[in-house]
């Protein structure tokens, strides 16, 4: 019974995992009035641990406390409370004690959020006094009904206190913050348990404190911006690059497909998880269906390998120009168009029509107007189109001409058809080409194609061209050289400075800058690449006629003439070059960080993909390389394989954005919690021990046993103690403000209503509560001890420290089921 508890418990949690991680897009205003749109999660972490979560790894025993007291008539019982105090003294101490223990050797973690965790600590620790107050001081042996509500409004206080000291409102905006500067997006507050990078450098008015660019005078005007809601996705995105660019020196023969899929295992170990997470990833290692992160990484990396080009060019020919831009200088004569056709079957014949029209060039006074068509029979993959181009002595500006395919038409059996349905064959992009006849009266106008150009920093060598407009007569020379912008030469990029030289008729030269490739994601730098005024290499008459003294009128006018040729700069003579991440690479790792996502690892989308999962036996190794099952997975697949396809039934994830998961899953919670609580009441009967005995010991740790693992899970993989530890205090706080609040609520006012008072002998609850109370106080003091710089937090640190830590939180909770069996059976006296 209960491991069916613990699988519809991770449908559950799954459902949970799915609501919480619901995102809204936000408008975020920089201080420059620049507007950027960016998604956050709808629930707080805090907020979600602490309902949702805890809710949902603490059903069984809320459950169990409500059904209780509503199947027996509203009467006080001891099953129900004895379980929830039962079942925190487990988590308090024996939970605690593992996750000390399975941290490596020489590792330590230590809880990052302290503030929450002291509140969620305080409320844990006073929930069970309280419970103590109102059995035993306040009204001993009768619970009234303003006890019985406020027990259950401590739940929302408790909450809503986490919240504040989560997000620093009231009194601890107050609190001491320090300060750390990053070069690129200024001032971040840095929180309890963040680690201080190596290297930092102050940053005020933009200026760093520490170089030669300090700002002078007053240091009254310095500005501080706090970037706290961009940092965690800065420092994610810089974890995956960091993950990609480590596994790319580890694994250097490793194709890109296996680099994602190993990235994205790693980047799922070491992501935060929540605490719906580590409960899902424990019940199914424990009952046989695999490690969710490493069977998420590697369907997914199958499903990539599957999808492959899904176009049509199998079985459909394409038809285009081979370049969409041609040049032509205005004496060649004549000037060849190529058409191309790739893909189809290659055993048709296809006709398509061209023709000439014009633009700034005219047909009969630049060009010959063309018209014809261009015949593609089985085998052919190219035809060119031939234009005559015209010559004249006028000086003037570079013109241009279009060529456009079109009407396409197949042969079949020699009869001119449709290309039919699906077609055999169609025109794309480029149908249109541009012929630009360059003017060869003139030395040239030179220039860059555009003023600012976007290039990927995996480029490497960058290749610029120089385009000649307007003239392409003589040899020219054309110096250029890189200009810093706020890429750096050296770091960004490699200076190079030289001349182009432009022989007769040639119009256009390259040259090339070296990029270099520092993988860093969303980069955006630029430098410039400038022109230097032209110089003419081959002196001819214009030349010689520029440089004539004392001219007569003729040459004069000759003169005149030249002074038009003479070579010169165009519009863009300075290119500003911007240098950004590389696209495969943001790609990549965008892409990554989508398939990181934790509800669509764990959730579902179909009851296809639960039945399927429900029959399916896998590996529970943690190891990064996929394995096959072992005997205890197949032994565990074995015991579990009904309550699999039991609650296969459950409505997938995807339906109503988890709600409807949430609704069915909680209901055979509680269905299964009734089961239990009847079994747990006769196996005491029949072994002859009492309730608060079998609940304690008994139904306390069948309940606790999926949390155990969750919380071992969560503290290895975890860089902090916050998911196995803080969750901890919050459950147990949870556990009694609504399991007992909720169910003693009902039951109080049920016998207010009937003129009665609700009954709760203290008896061995307040001797439970009491010695739970004094332990926990114990178990919260040795772990801020543990917090000291010699062991390092509150898990892990020295071997021996470890291991004494690990045997005292043992020992205590063994002290505690002992005196508490031992004070049921009246051994030992108790209120």
């Amino acid at each position: 019974m209960f491991l069916g508890v613990s699988i519809v418990a991770d449908r559950f949690m799954a459902s949970i995992e799915v609501i919480t991680s619901q995102e809204k897009e936000v408008t975020i205003t920089k201080p420059n009035g620049e507007t950027s749109v960016t998604t956050v999660r709808i629930w707080n972490e805090t907020v979600s641990n602490l309902t949702l979560m805890a809710l949902g790894s603490s059903a069984p025993e809320i459950l169990l406390s409500v059904i209780e007291v509503c199947g027996h008539n509203f009467d006080a019982g001891e099953l129900g409370p004895s379980t929830i105090v039962g079942s925190a003294a487990f988590n308090m101490f024996v939970i605690i004690g593992v996750c000390v223990w399975v941290i490596p050797h020489g590792e330590s973690r230590k809880i990052k959020h302290l503030r929450v965790f002291f509140i969620t600590a305080f409320w844990s620790i006073f929930a069970y006094i309280w419970l103590y107050l109102i059995l035993a001081v306040i009204s001993p042996g009768v619970v009234e009904v303003w006890e019985a509500v406020v027990t259950l409004l401590y739940f929302p206080v408790c909450v809503l206190l986490a919240w504040i000291a989560d997000r620093r409102l009231l009194f601890y905006k107050y609190m001491h913050k320090r300060y750390r500067a990053d070069k690129r997006h200024g001032i971040v507050v840095e929180m309890e348990g963040d680690l201080a990078p190596k290297g930092i450098d102050v940053i005020m008015d933009r200026k760093f404190s520490g170089g030669s660019n300090s700002c002078p005078g007053n240091s009254s005007n310095v500005t501080v911006s706090v970037q706290e809601d961009n940092e965690a996705e800065k420092k994610k995105d810089a974890e995956m690059v960091q993950i990609l660019q480590d596994l790319k020196e580890k694994h250097p023969d490793k194709d890109l497909e296996q680099l994602i899929e190993m990235a994205n295992y790693s980047a799922l170990v070491h992501q935060k998880k929540s605490r719906a997470f580590y409960r899902i990833h424990a019940t199914r290692i424990l009952i046989g269906a695999g490690n969710v992160l490493r069977k998420h990484a590697v369907t997914h990396a199958r499903r990539s390998t599957r999808r492959g080009n899904q176009d049509d060019m199998a079985t459909c020919s394409h038809i285009s120009f081979e370049s969409a831009q041609y040049q032509c200088t205005e004496n060649c004569g004549t000037t060849s168009l190529g058409v191309i056709l790739e893909g189809g079957t290659g055993q048709n014949t296809f006709y398509v029509d061209y023709r000439t029209e014009n633009g700034s060039a005219n047909a009969g006074a630049d060009y010959e107007f063309s018209e014809g068509t261009l015949v593609f029979k089985p085998g052919d993959t190219r035809k060119e189109i031939t234009v005559g181009i015209l010559d004249d002595d006028v000086f003037e500006e570079d013109e241009h001409f279009f060529v456009r395919l079109q009407n396409l038409r197949l042969e079949e059996s020699g009869n001119e058809t449709g290309t039919g349905t699906p077609p055999k064959g169609r025109l794309v992009e480029p149908l249109v080409a541009n012929v630009t006849i360059l003017d060869d009266d003139h030395a040239g106008i030179f220039t860059f194609g555009q003023q600012v150009l976007r290039v990927s920093e995996s480029t490497g060598t960058l290749t610029l061209t120089v385009v000649r407009n307007s003239g392409s007569r003589g040899l020219v020379a054309v110096p250029y050289y890189t200009e810093d912008g706020s890429a750096r030469a050296g770091l960004d990029y490699e200076e190079t400075r030289g001349e182009l030289e432009f022989a007769n008729e040639q119009t256009s030269q390259t040259l090339q800058v070296r990029i270099i490739n520092v993988e860093e994601y969303e980069k955006q730098e630029n430098f410039f690449v400038v022109l230097e005024e032209p110089k003419w290499l081959k002196r001819g008459i214009s030349a010689l006629l520029l440089n004539q003294g004392n001219p007569t009128p003729e040459e004069e006018e000759a003169r005149k003439i030249s002074e038009m040729g003479k070579p010169i700069l165009g519009e863009h003579r300075r290119l500003e070059v911007i240098i950004e991440e590389s696209c495969e690479f943001k790609s990549t790792v965008d892409k990554l960080l989508k398939d990181t996502n934790l509800a669509a690892v764990i959730g579902t989308h179909s009851w296809r993909e639960q039945f399927i999962e429900a029959v399916t036996v896998s590996s529970g190794d943690e190891d990064d390389e996929e394995r096959t099952p072992n005997c205890f997975d197949y032994f565990m697949h074995i015991l579990s394989v009904f309550w699999k396809i039991v609650f296969a039934f459950v409505p997938p994830t995807e339906y109503w954005n988890g709600w409807a998961c949430f609704v069915v899953s909680i209901s055979a919670i509680g269905f299964l919690t009734a089961i239990i609580g009847d079994l747990a009441s006769h196996f005491g009967c029949t072994v002859g021990l009492r309730d608060s005995v079998t609940a304690v010991v008994f139904v306390a740790l069948g309940t606790s046993i999926p949390d155990t693992f969750a919380s071992k899970v969560a503290a290895t993989q975890d860089q902090y103690a916050d998911a196995s530890v803080g969750n901890v205090t919050g459950s147990n706080a949870v556990n009694v403000f609504l399991g007992i609040g909720l169910a003693w609520s009902v039951a109080a006012i049920y016998w207010e209503v009937q003129g009665q008072v609700f009954r709760v002998e203290p008896g061995s609850l307040a001797f439970s509560v009491t010695l739970f109370t004094i332990f926990a106080f114990i178990n919260v003091g040795v772990l801020m001890l543990r917090r000291r710089p010699s062991i390092g937090g509150e898990l892990g640190g020295p071997r021996v420290t470890k291991l004494l830590t690990t045997l005292f939180f043992f020992g205590l909770w063994l002290l505690y089921i002992l005196f508490s069996s031992l004070e049921a059976y009246c051994h030992i006296q108790g209120f």
